[in-house]
């Protein structure tokens, strides 16, 4: 798991650390925060006694345009965020994470809206012994993402500003480890931010090509993903999975491109599962020889930042003989294209709310 999550913090870490000092500026800010957990499930109703408060601590490298990109979207920021969560509740422990971000701006750039992905540790995850009574953290580590929106004015005073919004974040392992009903955290925040060298003042560089001018064919895509994942019975074990997807793509602007597929769906969890659903509980009606492997088309979309890209797909079963989930599915993901048209990256499946399995993920762009 931690390979999946630094394939996603590792080249925002190098950009982080070894821009051209003579170009960067960076930026500090510190948020308080008060809120509450989401009740999406009745499973973490008992969790939810009191409302969570912690604190984001981000550090951020500006953009002023030298690379095309950086004006595409209207010069975003980029860095790390560290994050502490206290959720009052001695069951569920508390959350501390680490995680690469984007901030990206609107509104004259007094409004931000920040995007975060990372790992998140937890003090006291699901133990049957120990800890039977939490069910939304099967693990220590796990996935988390986080969204902010802020009201920001910068420098007001000697690099000094203020901010102000709201936020949400989300703790999942991904089912990689059950029990895995998860939390969502949502509330609101205020902090402080600080620039750095903020006396000198930077030039935005503005763009000279246009997205009405760019042209590309239908590109064909080739992608392997696998992992591990566990099912919902509680303590059967973990079992590998695969996935073969295979794409066509049509990049409408720099930017964005639409996509169309299919997915082949290898689950050794959902063999396993048949195989025991069959032989102990009878009662279900469940053959023995019931087809573990499943079928599906979908549409999607990917959004180029530089060589990182963030792809969303909805999906449904055309081939699916055990249907233990719905006939809907999702899969989110961050690729990362660090040679020409290869890519690796991290994504989720999920079924709406219910995750099924965390991926990573290997694949090329013809």
């Amino acid at each position: 798991m931690w390979n999946r999550i630094n394939l996603l913090i590792f080249p925002l870490f190098l950009s982080f650390c070894f821009a051209q000092e003579n170009e960067a500026q960076y930026t500090v800010d510190v948020n308080y925060y008060y809120g509450s957990i989401l009740p999406h499930s009745e499973k973490i109703r008992h969790l939810i006694t009191e409302h969570p408060e912690g604190i984001f601590i981000s550090g951020n490298r500006k953009t002023f345009g030298d690379e095309e990109w950086e004006s595409r979207f209207n010069y975003p920021d980029y860095g790390l965020t560290f994050h502490y969560q206290n959720n009052k509740n001695e069951v569920l422990g508390d959350m501390y994470g680490l995680f690469a971000h984007y901030n990206f701006y609107f509104l004259k750039r007094n409004l931000q809206l920040r995007i975060g992905q990372g790992i998140a540790y937890n003090t006291n995850p699901y133990d049957k012994e120990e800890n039977y009574r939490n069910s939304a953290y099967g693990s220590h580590f796990m996935p988390a993402s986080f969204f902010m929106a802020n009201f920001q004015k910068e420098n007001i005073w000697e690099g000094f500003g203020i901010r102000t919004g709201l936020f949400l974040i989300h703790h999942s392992n991904g089912t990689i480890k059950t029990p895995n009903t998860s939390a969502n955290t949502v509330g609101a925040n205020i902090g402080i931010h600080y620039t750095f060298d903020h006396k000198n003042e930077r030039t935005y560089h503005q763009r000279t090509d246009r997205d009405s001018t760019f042209t590309e064919p239908i590109r064909y895509n080739l992608a392997f993903r696998t992992g591990v994942h566990e099912s919902h019975i509680i303590g059967s074990g973990q079992y590998p999975f695969y996935v073969i997807s295979a794409y066509a793509d049509k990049r409408i602007s720099r930017s964005s491109a639409f996509q169309v597929g299919f997915d082949v769906f290898l689950s050794m969890m959902m063999k396993n599962e048949i195989e025991m659903m069959a032989v102990s509980f009878p009662e279900k009606g469940i053959d023995a020889d019931t087809d573990y492997k499943r079928l599906g088309l979908f549409v999607g979309y990917e959004l180029f930042l530089n060589r990182l890209s963030f792809e969303a797909q909805l999906g449904a079963y055309v081939y699916d003989d055990y249907k233990s989930h719905t006939a809907l599915y999702q899969h989110l993901g961050l690729k990362y294209y660090f040679y020409k048209n290869f890519f690796v990256g991290t994504g989720l499946k999920t079924h709406f709310s219910k995750a099924e399995a965390m991926d990573f993920s290997v694949g090329v762009r013809l």
